[in-house]
C-alpha cells in the first residue's frame, strides 16, 4: 500500500456508509496504520445523499481536510450517479467501486470513466436483502472494498466485524454480516 490511501463515500442517509467508513479505518488501526473516519452531512434525514471519508496511513496523517483527491470512490447508491460526480477528483489510476446490479461496462459507460480508472462492481444490496433480510449494504460494500483494492484484508474486517457487531448484536445478526462480507469479496468484478 501507498503511503496514504483516501478514500471518498457516496450514499444516502441510512445506507450505512458513515459506519462503513469507521469500520474500514478502525480494521486499518487494528493493523498498525494510522486512520481518519469522517462523515459529510447535508439535511439530516434518511434517504439525503451524503458523503463520508476515510484515510488509512502508514505514516502519522497531518491533514483534517475533506478528501478531494480520493484514490478510492465507494457508491453505496447508483441513483447518485446521475445527480452527484462521483469521480469528481479521482487520482489517476484511482478506483471506484459501485453497488449496482450493472456489468463493469456498463458500470463505466453510466460513469463516463476513462480507461486508467478501475470500475468494480457489486450488487451489494441484493446479497444484504439475501444475507441481512433489509437493504443495508454497507458490510457487503467493505467486503468488495477490501477485494479489490486490498486497503485492508477481507480477513481482518471480518475479524473486526466479529469483534465490533460481537458486542452490540445477536449472533444470527453477526454470522449474517459475516456472510455478507464473504459473497460480495467473492462476487465483486472489477474491470
Amino acid at each position: 500500500m501507498q503511503d496514504m490511501t483516501e478514500i471518498r463515500w457516496h450514499a444516502r442517509a441510512g445506507q450505512g456508509a458513515v459506519t462503513a467508513s469507521k469500520l474500514l479505518a478502525e480494521t486499518a488501526l487494528l493493523n498498525g496504520e494510522y486512520i481518519q473516519a469522517m462523515p459529510e452531512y447535508g439535511p439530516e434525514r434518511t434517504g439525503a445523499p451524503l458523503r463520508a471519508y476515510s484515510r488509512i496511513s502508514s505514516k502519522p496523517i497531518e491533514v483534517h481536510n475533506n478528501i478531494t483527491h480520493p484514490n478510492i470512490v465507494v457508491v453505496l447508491d447508483e441513483t447518485l450517479l446521475s445527480i452527484v460526480e462521483v469521480l469528481e477528483g479521482i487520482v489517476e489510476g484511482g478506483t471506484v467501486i459501485i453497488n449496482t446490479k450493472n456489468s463493469v461496462d456498463e458500470a463505466r459507460a453510466a460513469l463516463n470513466a476513462s480507461a486508467d480508472i478501475k470500475v468494480a462492481v457489486v450488487d451489494a444490496s441484493g446479497i444484504a436483502l439475501d444475507t441481512l433480510k433489509r437493504d443495508l449494504p454497507n458490510t457487503p460494500i467493505v467486503g468488495a472494498l477490501a477485494q479489490a483494492t486490498q486497503c485492508v484484508t477481507v480477513e481482518a474486517f471480518k475479524e473486526n466485524l466479529l469483534e465490533t457487531f460481537g458486542k452490540k448484536f445477536t449472533k444470527e445478526v453477526v454470522d449474517a454480516n459475516l456472510a455478507s462480507v464473504d459473497r460480495a469479496a467473492s462476487e465483486v468484478v472489477v474491470g
